[in-house]
């Protein structure tokens, strides 16, 4: 059996042949002036046209005077019929081409005795010669394989290909909905002295030119708020985000994500506007509101996101809590809560937060979270009606939380003393816990209007997607 090696000898013997014969096999231009698809759908205007095509050659069949190529580039594919004198390659060099090469034909467009639209190849050129062949779609199953290597992939499954279009329609469809709504978008650091606005574990790396050691961003919180407290009244940035933990199907170290903040907001004004958000964004990227997923058991679970003006239902944290487990969070001990969790637990805010994730695998959504306790959110602006409480909101769809929300803390003092609570923590050895920014909270004292801030992730997208993060992103991590 002919194994890689063999292909790729035969192909480089191929390449030697081609330069012998003085032929250029990686021209630096080329002449296309017409798309595939446009052969193809635009016939009856371009029938007995003369066009310059160029892709990749996708099969070949020669019948000794003629043969039939089948060229594709990134819009479609259509036939290369060739036979006769030619300029440029031969009929008779066809044995130099290989599925992969990528070729220039002009000629004109016509139908073939079946009747299948055809380029008449007039003059063919190499563009470029494959030194490896393509795998077919069932030979290129292997998900490290299609990971490690997505540029095969996105040739050889097309529908992949498609996918992270749809991707950038994902943020395409965001910006449009925030720029509409007279949101600037902003340009954040990366690298922080200091970093927070999440429960995360920071990587590090090191600056040579100040000789410190910096923080690579895990929210943009802390930045856009700087803004909102600089003047601006409503901000938003897209961007990569960096948390140093585990990957599962749901999480990434590496991911995009996007917040927006907007002055002179509360965080019901942002649960409608999170509405109306998600829906123009399925509306742009998918043309529906109704998604079928698959559940945790496999079987399949709908999220519809309804009609304008409907609301998602609200699903009150505290009450789930003592509902499930019999537990109230305000009045509990660590010993009680590692009991109903079945295992160990760093403090009572770890322990809480866990024992809602054993939860919220059940709700399908989409719904928001709401009554959501201070000590599980230290940036969060305090419930007039129950100071324990936040004004916090998290799109709950599928069994996660595809969004976080909230009416932001802008007292200094306030946001001093749960700062102080979180670096204890971290002090204590909780890595997650948030840093002490004293910068933020003098921020804070020159003052900042009352705010709602909103931020959501790729997650979002593989969601509604249906892939896990790894299929939903281009290049993924990869061990060795």
């Amino acid at each position: 059996m002919a194994t890689l090696e063999d292909f790729r000898n035969e192909r480089l013997r191929k390449l030697g042949e081609l330069n012998d014969l003085g032929i250029e096999v990686y021209p630096a231009n080329a002449l296309r002036d017409t798309d595939i698809e446009k052969v193809v759908d635009d016939f009856d205007e371009l029938e007995g046209k003369k066009v310059i095509v160029a892709g990749r050659i996708t099969a070949i069949r020669s019948f000794g005077k003629m043969a039939f190529l089948r060229l594709r580039d990134y819009s479609g594919e259509v036939q290369i019929f060739w036979s006769g004198e030619t300029t440029g390659l031969q009929l008779s060099q066809i044995g130099l081409l290989d599925t992969g090469d990528f070729v220039e034909v002009a000629g004109e467009v016509g139908k073939t005795k079946t009747g299948e639209i055809s380029v008449m190849a007039s003059e063919v050129r190499l563009l470029t010669k494959a030194l490896r062949p393509l795998p077919g779609r069932d030979g290129f199953t292997n998900k490290e394989e299609r990971y490690r290597r997505r540029y095969v992939d996105l040739n050889v499954n097309l529908d992949v290909r498609e996918r992270f279009v749809r991707k950038s329609k994902f943020w395409t469809a965001t910006r449009e909905f925030l720029n509409n709504h007279g949101f600037i978008e902003m340009d954040l650091p990366i690298l922080e002295k200091t970093t927070g606005g999440a429960d995360a574990n920071p990587f590090t790396t090191h600056m040579d030119a100040l000789d410190q050691d910096y923080y690579l961003r895990i929210s943009h919180e802390l930045p856009l708020k700087r803004l909102i407290g600089g003047g601006y009244e409503k901000v938003y940035s897209i961007g990569t985000r960096f948390r140093n933990e585990g990957m599962d199907d749901e999480h990434l170290p590496e991911h995009v994500a996007m917040e927006w903040y907007a002055a002179y907001w509360d965080w019901q004004r942002g649960m409608d506007f999170t509405e109306e958000l998600v829906r123009f964004i399925a509306d742009k990227t998918w043309g529906k509101r109704v998604f079928e997923v698959a559940g945790r058991n496999g079987e399949v679970r709908k999220i519809d996101f309804g009609a304008d003006g409907t609301h998602f239902p609200r699903i009150s944290f505290v009450e789930i809590i003592r509902e499930k487990f019999g537990v109230d969070v305000f009045n509990t001990n660590l010993d009680e809560i590692k009991a109903k969790l079945g295992e160990d637990a760093e403090n009572i805010g770890r322990g809480v937060d866990n024992l809602w994730k054993k939860i919220r695998g059940e709700i399908v959504g989409p719904a928001f979270l709401v009554d959501i306790p201070v000590f599980l959110q230290p940036l969060a602006k305090r419930s007039e009606k129950d100071p324990r409480l936040t004004e916090q909101f998290n799109l709950l769809l599928d069994g996660t939380e595809a969004c976080k929300a909230y009416s932001e803390l802008n007292d200094p003092l306030d946001q001093l003393a749960r700062f102080n609570e979180q670096q204890a923590m971290r002090d204590a050895g909780d890595d997650e816990a948030m840093m002490l920014d004293m910068d933020f909270v003098e921020m804070l004292e020159y003052g900042m209007p009352p705010t709602c801030g909103y931020g959501h992730s790729e997650r979002l997208f593989w969601l509604l997607e249906g892939v896990s993060a790894r299929e939903g992103s281009l290049f993924p991590p990869m061990r060795g």
